[in-house]
């Protein structure tokens, strides 16, 4: 099986692997198994650390990239033609992103985002799983009342 990690699901892997379900956490760890992780998804993350909503040590992701046995996916021209075709079903530019990688590559999406589903993918985490709420969740500002 060829798999892509959603950006929340790489931060769980990386940092967390207790929040994943034991059965996709088996599945991740299956040695036939090759399992991606896009710069996309690094670069979500970074700039969800630079607005102070999530904490990640980048100074140690190639280690921790290795030591999770994850094989890096960069962004390719090709990539962003397949991300630019895809019908407007999702408004965060990351997850399209991760869409066009999946369908370019052949690679089935780990993800708990039910609005992937809506694309022609392969996703891999079924919503019923049970798994704690997201430590990864943006923090978004109370709307002011008028």
């Amino acid at each position: 099986m060829r798999l892509l990690l959603d950006t929340h699901a790489l931060f769980w892997v990386l940092l967390e692997p207790g929040k994943l379900p034991a059965s996709l956490r088996a599945t991740l760890e299956d040695p036939t198994h090759l399992v991606f992780a896009s710069a996309a998804s690094t670069w979500e993350m970074a700039i969800k650390q630079a607005a102070g909503k999530v904490s990640f040590p980048f100074d140690e992701l190639g280690a921790s990239l290795r030591r999770a046995t994850l094989l890096e996916l960069p962004v390719t021209m090709r990539h962003a033609e397949v991300a630019a075709s895809l019908p407007p079903l999702h408004r965060d530019p990351f997850d399209r992103m991760l869409v066009a990688q999946a369908q370019s590559e052949g690679l089935s999406l780990v993800s708990r985002d039910p609005a992937i589903r809506r694309y022609q993918v392969t996703v891999l985490w079924d919503p019923e799983m049970q798994s704690p709420r997201a430590a990864y969740r943006v923090k978004r500002k109370p709307r002011r009342r008028r």
